[in-house]
């Protein structure tokens, strides 16, 4: 599988409401094509078992490789501003290394890259998401800190190769999900099950992968290239599940204190560990006969080094839920042991179809919104990813899930607008509809549909496409209402 295209739409908004909006997607294209190397999904997805649904690949998805054009169709058919996509590091770096650089694989990126630019399109650029080249994790991947140098040794490779031209960057999309889905419990690649020490581990070198690659940027790059840097963070917004329970508040505050401060507090504020982790984690350890905590410490001059290294806060929203708290027994190790808590969904919240984890809560993404403002100095925020899916078969009059997109811009206009949150950037997952990890292609979050049993793989808007298409051509949030 490759991560070749892997971005969002994005709504870009300002002073005047909206000054543009622009949408970008994550398409998968083809896998081992031209001298690409394997990553871990690609071994992930090839191995036997019921692993992804139907026991489906990515080996051809959206085939964005192949079909750029076609996709650079559906972006001028929109009118977008800008363009979030990733590259593939084991197409780019076939072994991880810079030992061997793969130029089919440049030229594809400064294709995208320079036809964005030509058509007026800002790109934003992810380095890493999800996908990392199998030959670095057959030395440990993310476990290793040899792997925090090799992604370094990348991220400068990228920055002196498209820095010219990008000037927007994510190092890493989603760290909790790799290290809580790919190291602790093993439902996602690499697969590994560790419990109660790989998502810690995993989590703690991709925190100093991130602040390397800033550093990178920093020292080498910024002054002539002018671009800024950011890591893509994931997070509900919570609630506790009984509002006068301070079992239940304190539940729900260890929540989002293991979830989204686990990597913003570090990288935002002190570059160090929220102190609820810490303390939770380092008497959970005690409890088990632990000789120390499981939590891995930062030393001091690490601690510096992270601290301050984002230019700007990049969140991805999909969902809130209700939180409880729950006692687990200590005996044996684990992150859902150790935060104590249980998630409940209000079964009053419509639910996504093609997702059952996908509940509707527009309003949490403006809590969580505010939070942020709040907890971390007010910063710029691009909401990097924000998406409704449908099971397939999927209508191409989506207007059920128009109305989500709707109500979930007008609580992003209130927090803008009333509770002051620098709001920058909105996008959306995604425009095409491709392969969905576990999910497959079962689970359709496409702003274009794509018919995967037509070799030609065409692009057909939905109906959400249409409306958003009438927002762009307004360059303006409007008919918000009805």
């Amino acid at each position: 599988m490759d991560e070749d295209i892997t971005s969002s739409d994005v709504i870009m908004l300002g002073p005047s409401c909206c000054d543009a909006l622009a949408f970008g997607a994550k398409t998968l294209c083809g896998w081992d094509a031209d001298g690409k190397g394997p990553s871990v999904w690609d071994t992930f997805a090839h191995q036997a078992g019921e692993r992804i649904f139907e026991n489906q690949t990515g080996d051809v998805t959206c085939s964005s490789y192949t079909l750029w054009e076609e996709d650079l169709k559906c972006i001028k058919q929109l009118g977008l501003t800008h363009y979030r996509f990733s590259l593939s590091w084991s197409r780019l770096l076939p072994d991880g290394t810079t030992g061997f650089v793969n130029q089919k694989g440049v030229e594809y990126y400064d294709k995208v890259i320079d036809s964005l630019l030509a058509n007026k399109v800002t790109p934003m650029v992810t380095l890493y998401h999800f996908d990392l080249p199998q030959c670095l994790e057959d030395r440990g991947g993310w476990r290793s800190g040899a792997t925090v140098e090799a992604f370094d040794a990348y991220a400068h490779f990228c920055f002196r190769t498209f820095g010219d031209r990008v000037k927007l960057w994510i190092t890493i999309n989603e760290p909790y999900v790799v290290a809580e889905l790919g190291y602790e419990k093993g439902t996602m690649a690499p697969g590994v099950k560790e419990p109660g020490t790989g998502a810690y581990l995993s989590a703690h070198n991709m925190i100093k992968a991130h602040a390397a690659a800033w550093h990178t940027y920093d020292k080498g790059f910024r002054k002539q290239q002018g671009g800024l840097v950011s890591i893509a963070l994931d997070s509900d917004w919570v609630e506790p599940l009984h509002p006068d329970s301070p079992a239940d508040q304190e539940a729900a505050k260890r929540h989002i204190g293991f979830r989204l401060d686990w990597f913003a507090t570090p990288i935002f504020l002190t570059g160090d560990y929220p102190v609820i982790m810490k303390t939770k984690i380092s008497a959970m350890s005690k409890k088990q006969g632990c000789p120390s905590s499981r939590l891995p410490e930062f030393t001091p001059e690490e601690k510096m080094t992270i601290k301050g290294t984002a230019d700007f806060f990049a969140l991805n929203y999909y969902t809130t839920r209700k939180i409880k708290h729950q006692d687990y027994a200590c005996s044996q190790p684990s992150r859902t042991g150790d935060v104590e808590t249980e998630q409940v969904t209000d079964p009053s919240w419509p639910v996504a179809t093609g997702s059952s984890w996908l509940a509707v809560v527009p309003w949490g993404l403006r809590h969580l919104l505010k939070y942020i403002k709040d907890t971390y100095n007010h910063p710029i925020i691009y909401i990097t990813e924000n998406g409704f899916s449908q099971s397939d078969p999927a209508p191409l009059d989506d207007s059920r899930r128009w109305e989500y997109f709707r109500l979930t811009l007008q609580e992003i206009l209130k927090a803008i607008y009333i509770d002051a949150v620098r709001v920058a950037g909105y996008f959306v997952w995604s425009l095409l509809d491709n392969f969905e990890w576990t999910c497959g292609y079962g689970s359709r979050f496409g702003l274009f549909h794509v018919d995967f049993e037509n070799a030609a793989l065409p692009r057909v808007p939905y109906k959400s496409a249409i409306e958003y298409a009438k927002v762009i051509a307004n360059n303006r949030l409007m008919n918000l209402h009805g």
